[in-house]
């Protein structure tokens, strides 16, 4: 029986340490604050039961209170119990409250640290919080006391005094105040000074000022938590060395519809290039029963998408058989994307077409001789390569090996995506079925991103122009299209 006090990190997911990961697939309850990382209880098992407790400044509030009977009570049966925070939880997280509650009952726990905003939020916005000639320290400091305190615990005079760096945190509505006692200490008012709100995450914004100006400031543009404020000479290093906010798609959110496991690396690439992604799978495959034709006298096998190679090594395997089955064949892939997904599995395509739509293979294939072709694809998939063969007089087979249906959208995923500043769309198929999801009809807000001509005709099906096609027509391309498109 161990209670496990776990920090989440500040908000980026790829900064949750790999022992926080472990635990959270382990644990049988969850408490939760509202601070984690967006998609941390990702990992969780299925049957986990995860429980909210948190907290947020003049809104929903779970009583400390309720959160300990919570942790004791679900400790008790046994059961692995994490207790989740944002950030660290010994920095102004509560966890030692917690701990001490925990040990009083006779409970044993972990304490797994996490990354603190105050050293994550400041070196993402480019800030060093200590650095050789600037600052030799560095005081983390709540701007947001207990206010059944009779009276201040911070020495205000003491903390202006400082030899270093002041980083507060949930002092938004403080600032005035902060201001105001540090300036009375004796501190600068042209001291410079930075808040960064929503650090490591897509959203973050940096607002730099002074002491004298920070809170008038701070209200011109709007500030709002979670944010940390920096005080000190360090935060006019910020403009010189900011890399988060200058990534090409920082601050733009962009739904990507593609099926989930194709989505994740598309996902992944346009998250590195700063974007906020909304993942909204329209579609999802789902794998037929199929039967593996004789394939001696082939002169050529097509496969036709990365789902279509997954199924087809799906369906060798089922029947006894290996890459080896395809010894022999002229093998052509309809795209780079399927060419890779060969590669993983130990076939070279011979051929590859410039443009990845099957016009381009029609075109990459016209000086081929050819007698009879096997196309794998999905069940729906368009014809255009078909029946091009059948002109020139060749025998056509097609290995139907999955279908596209219908992935249910809930309706906050689908608010989420309507509020987005980019759609993008990587087959006709998920256009059809993001608009039936919406009700008929796509989202009006946002722009809207196709993959190439097939998915750009369906748009125009549902009464809407592409604001952009890619070129190549490729995932890539895609990304590469709305990195120029700004």
């Amino acid at each position: 029986m161990t209670a496990y006090l776990v920090g989440a990190g500040p908000g980026d997911r790829g900064l949750l340490t790999l022992r926080a990961a472990e635990l959270i697939a382990q644990a049988d309850v969850i408490l939760y604050d509202r601070l984690i990382p967006a998609d941390a209880l990702s990992g969780a098992r299925d049957d986990a039961e995860l429980v909210f407790v948190g907290k947020q400044g003049g809104g929903e509030q779970v009583p400390q209170e309720a959160t300990n009977e919570l942790l004791l009570r679900h400790a008790a049966t046994g059961r692995t119990v994490v207790r989740l925070k944002g950030g660290d939880p010994f920095v102004f997280g509560r966890g030692g409250e917690e701990a001490l509650v925990l040990r009083e009952a006779g409970i044993p726990f972990e304490v797994v640290p996490g990354i603190t905003a105050g050293i994550a939020a400041t070196a993402y916005a480019g800030i060093p919080v200590t650095q050789r000639n600037v600052a030799s320290a560095v005081a983390f400091v709540t701007g947001h006391e207990n206010p059944d305190k009779p009276e201040t615990q911070l020495d205000w005079p003491a903390l202006a005094a400082f030899p270093g760096t002041l980083v507060f945190y949930m002092g938004v509505r403080a600032l005035p105040r902060i201001s105001a006692q540090l300036t009375a200490g004796g501190l600068s008012p042209q001291t410079p000074v930075a808040i960064v709100e929503r650090g490591t995450m897509p959203g973050q914004r940096t607002t730099l000022a002074t002491l004298e100006t920070v809170a008038e400031r701070a209200a011109e543009r709007g500030v709002k938590a979670p944010a940390v404020t920096l005080v000190g000479d360090v935060a006019g290093l910020a403009e010189q060395l900011e890399w988060l906010e200058a990534r090409p798609l920082h601050g733009v959110r962009i739904a990507v519809t593609r099926a989930r496991a194709q989505a994740s690396p598309m996902a992944a690439r346009l998250r590195a290039l700063g974007a906020e992604v909304v993942e909204a799978p329209a579609i999802r495959t789902r794998a037929l029963d199929a039967e593996l034709p004789f394939l001696a006298g082939h002169d050529l096998i097509v496969v036709s998408s990365p789902n279509g190679v997954h199924e087809l090594f799906a369906l060798l395997e089922r029947s006894g058989r290996d890459a080896r089955a395809l010894g022999g064949h002229r093998i052509a892939a309809i795209g780079p994307g399927t060419a890779r997904a060969l590669r993983e599995h130990g076939i070279v395509a011979d051929v590859v077409p410039a443009r990845a739509v099957a016009e381009g293979l029609v075109e990459a294939l016209e000086d081929v001789p050819l007698s009879r072709v096997l196309v794998v694809r999905a069940l729906e998939g368009r014809d255009v390569l078909p029946d091009a063969l059948r002109a020139r007089g060749c025998e056509v087979t097609i290995l139907a090996l999955y279908e596209t249906i219908a992935e249910p959208l809930d309706p906050d995923t689908l608010a989420a995506a309507a509020g987005a500043d980019w759609i993008t769309f990587t087959s006709a198929s998920t256009v059809r079925f993001l608009a039936e999801a919406a009700g008929g009809a796509l989202p009006a807000g946002p722009r809207l991103a196709s993959i190439g001509p097939a998915t750009s005709a369906a748009l125009r099906e549902h009464g809407r122009e592409p604001d952009l096609e890619a070129e190549p027509h490729t995932p890539d391309g895609l990304i590469d299209a709305l990195v120029n498109a700004g």
